[in-house]
């Protein structure tokens, strides 16, 4: 399934001047910065959902309802039928 994902931007160069002024070495600066950005990159893999995936569980949350409404009325008429 193709997922439209909007792009964020991220500047990396950026990233590792700053962290060069804040007196980190370059050579671990670049590699922060590239594990930064793995880590960003999984993340946002793993944990976003789009438009369409909201909707299917928005329709499965619909039925959800739909049932337990069903099951605490029979509930509510069974309970009611043993005491009238």
């Amino acid at each position: 399934m193709l997922r439209n994902m909007s792009a964020i931007t991220f500047d990396t160069h950026k990233f590792v001047k700053d962290l060069e002024t804040a007196g980190v070495p370059p050579a671990q600066a670049e590699a922060f910065v590239r594990a930064q950005q793995e880590i960003l990159s999984q993340a946002l893999d793993t944990t976003l959902a789009t438009k369409s995936d909201i909707a299917v569980l928005d329709a499965k949350i619909d039925k959800l309802s739909w049932m337990m409404g069903i099951l605490i009325a029979i509930a509510i008429a069974n309970f009611a039928k043993q005491f009238f």
